[in-house]
């Protein structure tokens, strides 16, 4: 113990002493990463990109002894883009100012938004550099004092070998002048980096499908135990692709005497047992560098083998044999046509049941609430005929038969008619397996959800709308289940909600596909007003490429067709990071985070009021 506690000590002081970081300003990008995407877009950025932490870089530069004795200072975090992301560092301590350390995530910021081609890391930094304070002369303000503030930073030339202070000195003019032409001698070591700008050779990253993924459909293990939850760790591993070695090359070193014989085994009562899963854990939480290779055993097959499909007996029933819907692909700039494949489904186990008891208070109040939305009958008068006759249209006619000013087609009768409400909501929930996710110990997603779809249903039969609701899950490309509980012409009653009551998760979340036929079905409608609520816990994913920016700009793509349709898209969710992706998918005023799962099903109904009041 005492020696852990000296250790501890000593770790502390020396890190504290070689660091040349300022934790107390620390700036972390949580804190920032909203902030920065907006002001990402703000500037142009494309809008689908995601912000998120920068893995680890090493740093060959030449370190100080103290540095060399806490082991630091050889990792960095560079800013960089790429076609899916925009990576920022995790935290940002390198001025004394936590303004300073703000400043510096919105000015490289700025900077990734400007797109460079050919040239070396310096000049293509220098000329995003002077892009960005002539396309944003707001910025150079700022600009000049995060500059002057690192250059006090930078090692002095005269305490470096020759070339390496060549080096120092042609980066201390590039930075004082982007304009200025630069080019880098040799030397033993590279020169320091350079905070201020990006990442001098961003990492290719690509995703290898010349092999699909493990299709749940076929699980290679039928009998593979089931996986053991794992916390995830939040840090980003930088990691390399490889091809997958054939296991038939390498040599093999064995040494006899180090096989034990029966003799000199010993039975040990072990206190602990290993677990495989912490030792993998915690090996990769150590590793800075990841290697994967895609091979013919996919072991991914064991944790997804509750996804697998039931059989046919077991399985959901089938209405059709499919319809297909088109998807859009961002990278190619153009709508594949019947890319997907619609599975119209509608519940097995579905039997007729009452609303729940413990819903039937809440029921009757969020009735009242929408009573005002109920439709009112009122008398229309000068009819040609009616119900009785109207008094005033009367006497005005027998004055005018004295007068000899008669029409004979005088209407003079009054009529009861109902005022209706030509809308019609189509609200599509999402039931992908995230929804199994308990919100605490008694209570999942998806049973706030099936609570929501109950009031929802309670509310609008009150109002007399017209709606209809439906769910929906994906397994790939050609099989997005779309379940039907509540048509448009089918009335709610006790068949409806034991619909409702055995909705249960599964599979993914192909989200524009299911808008896309969705708003086919809410088109057909003859009202004036048709409004989508689609209700979600996260973002759009599936099996195959359907991930990251590709699913979010499809997804995109959806939502503008609907509005094109004369469709009214609105999106209610649960995920706390929506904020990062909804405004672009959206728009700002066209989603609602619901941050207590819980008031879910009230909040529903209110926001119906607030859209259709």
């Amino acid at each position: 113990m005492l020696e852990e506690f000296v250790g501890g000590v000593w770790h502390r002081f020396i890190t504290q002493k070689a660091g040349k970081h300022y934790p107390e300003a620390a700036v972390y990008l949580e804190d920032v990463r909203h902030t920065a995407g907006i002001f990402f877009r703000a500037l142009g950025g494309e809008g689908g990109l995601t912000v998120v932490s920068a893995t680890d870089s090493e740093v060959h530069a030449r370190r100080t002894v103290l540095e060399r004795i806490a082991g630091t200072g050889d990792r960095t975090q560079y800013a960089w883009r790429d076609d899916e992301m925009l990576r920022l560092p995790e935290s940002i301590a390198l001025f004394p100012s936590k303004e300073l350390n703000r400043d510096l995530y919105l000015w490289l910021t700025a900077l990734s938004v400007i797109d460079v081609d050919g040239g070396d890391w310096i000049s293509r930094n220098q000329r995003r550099t002077l892009k960005t304070l002539q396309v944003w002369p707001g910025l150079k303000n700022r600009y000049q004092t995060l500059l002057a503030a690192h250059l006090e930073q930078r090692p002095d030339p005269s305490s470096l070998s020759a070339g390496e202070a060549k080096q120092e000195q042609a980066i201390c003019s590039a930075l004082h002048d982007a304009s200025q032409k630069i080019t880098l001698e040799y030397a033993k070591r590279p020169p320091q980096p350079v905070p201020l700008w990006l990442h001098p050779f961003p990492p290719v990253v690509e995703l290898d499908f010349s092999q699909p993924r493990q299709d749940p459909d076929h699980p290679e293990s039928p009998d593979s135990e089931e996986p053991q939850p794992q916390k995830k760790n939040k840090k980003r591993k930088q990691a390399n692709r490889e091809e997958m070695p054939d296991g038939k090359g390498g040599l093999m070193s064995f040494r006899l005497e180090s096989l034990w014989s029966w003799g000199e085994y010993s039975k040990l009562d072990r206190s602990s047992t290993d677990d495989d899963d912490d030792d993998a854990q915690r090996t990769a939480d150590d590793m800075d560098n990841i290697t994967i290779a895609q091979g013919g055993d996919n072991s991914s097959s064991k944790i997804k083998l509750d996804l697998d499909l039931p059989s046919n007996q077991y399985d959901d029933i089938v209405l059709g044999e499919g319809i297909p819907v088109d998807e859009w692909d961002y990278k190619k700039q153009r709508l594949q046509k019947d890319h997907c494949r619609i599975i119209p489904m509608v519940s097995r186990d579905g039997e007729p049941v009452e609303l729940p008891q413990r819903l039937k208070a809440q029921a009757r109040k969020i009735r009242r609430q929408l009573e005002i939305l109920q439709p009112q009958r009122h008398w229309v008068s000068r009819q040609q005929e009616g119900e009785e006759l109207d008094l005033e249209s009367y006497v005005n006619f027998l004055a005018d038969r004295k007068y000899g000013r008669v029409d004979g087609d005088t209407p003079v009768y009054r009529n009861l008619h109902r005022q209706s409400r030509d809308l019609s909501c189509l609200l599509l929930a999402d039931l992908s397996l995230s929804t199994d996710a308990y919100i605490n110990n008694t209570t999942r997603v998806i049973d706030v959800i099936r609570d929501a779809l109950f009031l929802f249903a309670e509310a609008l039969s009150v109002t007399g709308d017209r709606f209809a609701l439906h769910g929906f899950s994906s397994r790939n490309r050609n099989h997005v289940r779309f379940y039907k509980v509540k048509d448009f012409d089918q009335r709610y009653n006790d068949e409806v909600r034991g619909l409702i009551q055995v909705v249960r998760p599964g599979y993914y979340t192909r989200m524009g596909a299911a808008i896309r036929h969705a708003s086919q079905l809410l088109e057909q409608e003859a009202t004036s007003q048709k409004l989508l609520l689609i209700v979600t816990d996260g973002k759009p994913n599936d099996l195959d490429k359907y991930e990251g920016r590709y699913g979010l700009e499809d997804t995109r793509q959806a939502i503008l067709e609907a509005e094109q349709k004369g469709l009214q898209p609105f999106c209610i969710t649960i995920d706390e990071k929506a904020e990062d992706y909804l405004p672009y998918l959206f728009g700002k005023n066209s989603y609602i985070l619901v941050k207590n799962i819980a008031e879910l099903p009230s909040r529903l109904t209110q926001l119906y009021i607030r859209l259709t009041g």
